[in-house]
């Protein structure tokens, strides 16, 4: 068991991290046509065929593909017939994350220390076997019906995991775009849910409050939320939780939680170390960006001091900057990429800043308000 140091104002103490986690392993997605969608994400995105799982390998109610791109690994799964609750979810849904799976090095154990301490229990520790070895999987249940899958592949060679099969095209190799792991994952919570779900994750997984925004940082003229970013121990894994706060108008997290039937994945950010080669690659794959005003960039540096990138690309991608005491990042979020206004992506490079882009949420939020006002949901 690993042991992590929390410092304090006043001191250092050292304290017992319970479920010790190596990072996000995979973010699945259930998708309505998940062929397709694979497709989408190696196109536009840069991913790569890594394995599939369906009724040629002995799976006979769901296909998945698993897709990767260095650190990254999605998984897009659909159900093959109606009677099914993965058709069930994506009915009410619509295309969403139904699992944020986590690397650990025991499955069974973080299983047991979570569940004793209130998790739901989502799949008990199961044993998978083929010829390339095992993976062990378990899960809880957390926010709406998503759910986090421990994964323990330390005694696996496979291609992903048994019950896949390798799965490439000769044909369709597309290059990446440098995307590199998931930075962090944002869960939309309902009205005043944030503070529990925050409890569960400290209580139950050992997360720590790191960072806290109320709806006077993150507010417009017309609409406010709340959030705060929960940290696993040793920082690999970020979870902000959002709930929406009173304003004039709609919410963007009030516009998701319409459209999704409930709580959920609002968005995945992925790192870059070259956000501006990476956002020229996905936008001529046809990714869409959400676009601040020009005006944004008058008085970036007066804002944000010296950075190392030139402004010109960084206005003409419409990418944002932003500092705090440990350096600063750039990031740029997309439009929902469903029909739903729910799911969306960040591309984040950071250059020592640990932070989330404080001094963007105004810019960010009337951009998305822009949005909602031309679908009607403001």
């Amino acid at each position: 068991m690993n042991t992590v140091t929390a410092t304090t104002d006043k001191k250092q103490t050292i304290e017992t991290d319970f479920l010790p986690l190596e990072g996000t392993d995979y973010v699945e997605f259930y998708i309505g046509n998940a062929k397709q969608a694979a497709h989408y994400y190696m196109s536009a995105f840069g991913f790569q065929a890594l394995a599939y799982a369906g009724p040629e390998t002995g799976v006979k109610d769901k296909a998945s593909y698993a897709v990767r791109q260095h650190k990254l690994t999605f998984v897009l799964t659909t159900p093959l017939r109606a009677d099914n609750p993965i058709a069930d979810h994506i009915y009410k849904h619509g295309d969403g994350v139904k699992a944020l799976s986590l690397r650990v090095q025991d499955a069974a154990r973080s299983w047991e220390e979570t569940t004793k301490r209130g998790a739901k229990s989502y799949m008990e520790p199961t044993r998978l076997t083929d010829e390339h070895g095992e993976v062990v999987m378990s899960g809880i249940h957390t926010y709406g019906d998503t759910v986090h899958l421990f994964i323990e592949r330390k005694n696996y060679t496979g291609a992903f995991m048994p019950g896949y099969r390798p799965w490439s095209n000769p044909y369709f190799k597309p290059s990446d775009t440098g995307l590199l792991y998931v930075d962090h994952c944002v869960g939309n919570v309902g009205w005043n849910q944030m503070n529990p779900w925050v409890k569960f994750y400290e209580e139950v997984m050992g997360f720590k409050n790191i960072l806290s925004f109320d709806d006077n940082d993150i507010s417009t003229e017309y609409s406010a939320l709340m959030s705060k970013v929960m940290s696993s121990g040793n920082g690999y894994v970020k979870f902000p939780i959002n709930e929406p706060a009173e304003g004039k108008k709609k919410s963007q997290v009030e516009e998701y939680l319409d459209f999704y039937n409930g709580e959920g994945c609002q968005h995945v950010a992925m790192a870059t170390n070259d956000i501006v080669k990476t956002v020229t690659a996905l936008r001529d794959r046809g990714v869409e960006f959400l676009r601040v005003p020009n005006t944004y960039y008058d008085d970036l540096l007066d804002r944000v001091g010296h950075i190392d990138e030139d402004l010109e690309p960084l206005k003409e991608l419409g990418i944002l900057v932003d500092r705090d005491d440990e350096g600063y990042l750039l990031q740029l979020f997309s439009k929902p990429v469903e029909d739903r206004p729910t799911l969306f992506f960040e591309i984040i490079q950071r250059k020592g800043a640990k932070s989330f882009g404080k001094g963007n949420f105004k810019a960010l939020f009337e951009a998305l308000e822009r949005e909602q006002d031309l679908r009607g949901n403001l």
